[in-house]
């Protein structure tokens, strides 16, 4: 075999080694791809199936945590009103289903929107005690001009203040007196007189101060609609700005805002210019005081209550407390046919005459109250208890002073409101 040809044949012979390793390399390479293949197949299982079971833990945790809520919520409705309010109460009964059903988004029928939970209080009689030696702004009245500022009101306001006694009337003349021993104090003086006041102590109870008088399960519905998405508003008889004032240092203050107080009317003005009878005539400039003129403007009691809530709330509210007559239009505003949301009515029947001064009839009132269509509140049967512990009923509600004036109204066995009467009269023998 010459050189040429062998060389020839050597070169074929690596070719073929060249081809069958690379063949051999490529075999070997397949083999891996189709395991890196698989790998890559069992890792995306292995996470799906993670995936997947975190999945199924996560729908199980939050299954058991809507459990969870879902009984939080239950037994947080069936503790609701319990901590001072009678197991048996039916009254208690009555507004857990009510509030039961209107705040469940599954009763088409019976749901009303947050916006729309409008609850108004009446606040003497209703959330406080009202009583002779307690009625608030009656007794800041007496000692504002007899005790604290003499020297700023005239005799005729002095002669007035001694004339009030068990059984006055609260209405509309007395309130104008209010209005005028008042005049020239601004806006914040009143307030500031109205929260200093609260901290004297009634003598009609042991250990209470006059801001002590909120009533303990009436502050527990407040605090309860509050907790389910009601709006709060206090709707009272007394002047707007004490009202702000005893209720922004009650218990109910984190529940109700100053803007949802509607109160008795006094005139403000700017001062400097009480005189201008009309408010377009000046104008108000950085630093100006407001101060009461002694105008009066509105008693807001009977149908004024009615009259106000439609001008500052603008729509009906779906519930409403009470405790007298002169809450009745109130009442009947939130149950008029025309309200498109269900509403219930609640009027507080002053019956205990063993913790309170309380004189009414359970029997008379309760039946009164539910022909109209309202329910009834005994504060002897479903109040657990009323005040806290510390305080307790006085021996005497009401001592005859030494110094009397000829003209004094007579104390009377104790009076009830009659639905037909215009004015606001204490029924707690007072």
């Amino acid at each position: 075999m010459n050189l040429a040809k062998f060389t020839q044949q050597l070169q074929k012979r690596r070719g073929r080694l060249l081809s069958l390793a690379l063949i051999a390399m490529l075999l070997i390479c397949g083999t891996q791809i189709t395991g890196c293949g698989k790998k890559t197949a069992d890792t995306a299982a292995t996470a799906d199936s993670t995936e997947s079971a975190a999945s199924t833990d996560s729908a199980a945790s939050t299954d058991s945590a809507a459990s969870t809520d879902s009984t939080e919520s239950a037994e947080s409705a069936g503790e609701a009103l319990s901590e001072y309010w009678a197991a048996d109460s039916q009254a208690a009964a009555s507004l857990k289903s009510y509030v039961e059903k209107v705040t469940n988004q599954s009763d088409s029928a019976n749901f009303i929107p947050e916006k729309d939970r409008i609850a108004v209080f009446d606040m003497d009689g209703t959330l406080t005690c009202e009583t002779y030696y307690t009625y608030y702004d009656t007794m800041m009245f007496i000692n504002y001009c007899l005790k604290d500022h003499p020297d700023k009101v005239s005799e005729e306001l002095k002669a007035a203040a001694e004339e009030i006694k068990p059984g006055y009337t609260a209405g509309e003349e007395l309130a104008r007196n209010f209005a005028k021993a008042y005049a020239g104090m601004t806006v914040k003086e009143l307030y500031d007189y109205a929260v200093e006041f609260g901290q004297k102590e009634t003598e009609s109870f042991q250990n209470m101060r006059y801001i002590d008088g909120f009533y303990l399960p009436m502050v527990e519905v407040v605090k309860y609609l509050y907790d389910n998405g009601f709006t709060i508003y206090v709707v009272s008889g007394t002047e707007r700005t004490t009202t702000r004032a005893i209720v922004a240092n009650s218990p109910i203050s984190e529940y109700v805002s100053p803007a949802h107080v509607i109160g008795t009317e006094f005139e403000v003005k700017v001062k400097g210019s009480e005189d201008v009878s009309s408010n377009m005539d000046f104008k108000y400039a950085d630093g100006d005081e407001l101060v009461f003129t002694g105008g009066f403007i509105q008693k807001n009691l009977n149908a004024n209550k009615t009259i106000w809530i439609e001008r500052e709330i603008g729509q009906y509210p779906v519930l409403a407390f009470g405790n007298s007559g002169s809450d009745t239009s109130m009442m009947n505003y939130a149950l008029d046919s025309r309200n498109p949301y269900p509403a219930e009515a609640y009027m507080v029947v002053a019956d205990d005459d063993v913790r309170e001064w309380g004189t009414q009839d359970w029997a008379e009132k309760s039946a009164a109250y539910e022909e109209q269509g309202y329910v009834p509140i005994s504060m002897k049967n479903d109040f657990l208890k009323i005040y806290s512990d510390s305080v307790t009923k006085a021996d005497e509600q009401y001592v005859e002073p030494e110094t009397e004036l000829d003209n004094i109204i007579p104390f009377p066995g104790g009076n009830d409101v009659e639905e037909d009467e215009e004015e606001e009269v204490l029924q707690n023998a007072g």
